[in-house]
C-alpha cells in the first residue's frame, strides 16, 4: 500500500518470488500485490512478469483469476490512471483513496473466502482510490490549451533561499502529459500563468497580460 504505482524493483523482485510459493494464498496476495505496485504504469517488466505468471498457472483458475486482475491494474485507464492516494504534488492524502485501498487489502487477508468466494465485489473499493496521473492544461473558456511543460523529477526545496529549481532531469512535453511517481510538471513558457499552484490533473490557465509582445 505505500508504494501503490510505484513499481520499485526490489519490491516487484521480492513479489515475484513469493508469487510462486506453494501456500496458494501467500501466492495469491502476492500477485495482486504486483497488480497494486504497477497500477496504471504500463511498467514493461511487471507486464512481463505478468505474462509469464499467466503461462505457469494457466491450468489453476484461482491464480490465473489473479494474475489477469493484476494485468488489468497494470494497465489501469491505459496508463492514464493512478491508485496513489497522495496528490497536491505528494502533499496531501486523499482519505477516501486510503480508505478504498484498505477495504480491499484487509479482505485478501482472507482471499479464498472472500475474493475466490462469493464476495468478489470488494474489489470494486478500488474505484474510490482511482485518479487520472495526466495533466491537462485548459483556457479559461474550458477549451484544451497545448502548451509546452518541462517534466522532471521533483526536488525538495523547502527553506532554501532564492529561487531554486524545483525539477531536475527534465524533459520538454507539450499539454496533455502523464506524470509519473516523484515527477512533478513546469510550464515551459511565460505566454500563460497557471491559476494553482500545482501543476497537476485539469489545470487552467490565463494569458499573462505582463508579458511583451
Amino acid at each position: 500500500m505505500l508504494s501503490a504505482s510505484n513499481p520499485k524493483l526490489e519490491i516487484i523482485d521480492t513479489l515475484s518470488k513469493l508469487s510462486h510459493d506453494s501456500d496458494s494464498e501467500v501466492a495469491h496476495n502476492a500477485i495482486f500485490a504486483m497488480g497494486i505496485v504497477g497500477s496504471g504504469t504500463n511498467n514493461a517488466r511487471l507486464a512481463n512478469m505478468l505474462r509469464q505468471l499467466a503461462q505457469y498457472y494457466h491450468k489453476d483458475a484461482n491464480n490465473l483469476f489473479m494474475v489477469r486482475l493484476a494485468q488489468g491494474l497494470v494497465h489501469l485507464g491505459k496508463g492514464t490512471l493512478t491508485l496513489s492516494p497522495y496528490h497536491s504534488d505528494r502533499m496531501l492524502m486523499s482519505r477516501v483513496a486510503v480508505g478504498g485501498l484498505l477495504g480491499v487489502i484487509v479482505a485478501f487477508m482472507d482471499v479464498n473466502n472472500l475474493i475466490i468466494g462469493k464476495s468478489h465485489y470488494l474489489l470494486y473499493h478500488l474505484v474510490s482510490a482511482i485518479q487520472p496521473r495526466m495533466l491537462v492544461t485548459f483556457n479559461e473558456d474550458l477549451k484544451p490549451l497545448p502548451v509546452p511543460v518541462r517534466v522532471g523529477q521533483a526536488v525538495d526545496v523547502v527553506g532554501q533561499a532564492g529561487k531554486p529549481k524545483t525539477i531536475t532531469g527534465f524533459q520538454t512535453h507539450t499539454t496533455p502529459v502523464l506524470l509519473a511517481h516523484g515527477e512533478r510538471a513546469e510550464l515551459g513558457t511565460n505566454e500563460y500563468t497557471p491559476l494553482t499552484p500545482v501543476m497537476e490533473g485539469f489545470v487552467i490557465l490565463r494569458k499573462n497580460e505582463d508579458m511583451e509582445e
